[in-house]
């Protein structure tokens, strides 16, 4: 698996073994191509991060730092590696623990993102939950972006809270799903 644009592009990736599904490199492309300009100079959320493919990739791109939320502890191992190999260690942050628990330090500690990745194992109905809690966090920046890649036979609502479904797309059996937060917290759009 290789970082496909910015600084580190064409950087290799160490992949967790097993059952863990990588976001597919032109999924993440797609990605981070509808995303355009708001990558950079954010404060990114990788939420289920795997080996942090999508935070790494968003940090290559311009992205000034990153928090890393990941519980499984092999993935953990990769995602660490992962960050030391590529120098991104001060730029970023590990929290070990599950994705509940880590929206409820960072909303304590009063932290703010610009940009979260959400893509939790399919077929377990994480997702709408996460988005849910997230929503009601108070954690996403005025005009923040969230992207949460799911299963296209799973769905998630158009709008959570402040959050906006923008758009949806579908690559294979993957759909992303990219939502945006009002400009202003406050707001219930």
């Amino acid at each position: 698996m290789r970082i496909i644009g910015g600084f580190l592009g064409g950087r290799t990736l160490a992949p967790v073994q097993g059952r863990m599904r990588p976001t597919a490199a032109k999924v993440r492309e797609a990605i981070f191509n509808i995303l355009g300009d708001a990558v950079a100079e954010a404060r990114v959320l990788d939420l289920f991060a795997g080996t942090g493919a999508l935070g790494i990739e968003a940090l290559s791109r311009g992205s000034k730092e990153a928090v890393f939320v990941e519980e499984d502890p092999a993935a953990l191992k990769v995602l660490r590696r992962n960050l030391k190999n590529l120098d991104l260690v001060e730029k970023s942050q590990v929290l070990p623990v599950t994705v509940a628990a880590a929206l409820k330090k960072l909303a304590v500690r009063g932290e703010g993102f610009g940009l979260v990745f959400l893509d939790p194992p399919y077929g377990k109905g994480t997702g709408e939950a996460t988005l849910k809690a997230l929503a009601a966090s108070r954690l996403l920046m005025p005009r923040a972006r969230v992207v949460a890649e799911h299963s296209r036979r799973e769905s998630l609502p158009e709008g959570l809270g402040p959050l906006r479904r923008t758009d949806l797309r579908r690559y294979g059996d993957t759909q992303v799903a990219f939502y945006l937060a009002p400009d202003h917290p406050d707001i219930q759009e």
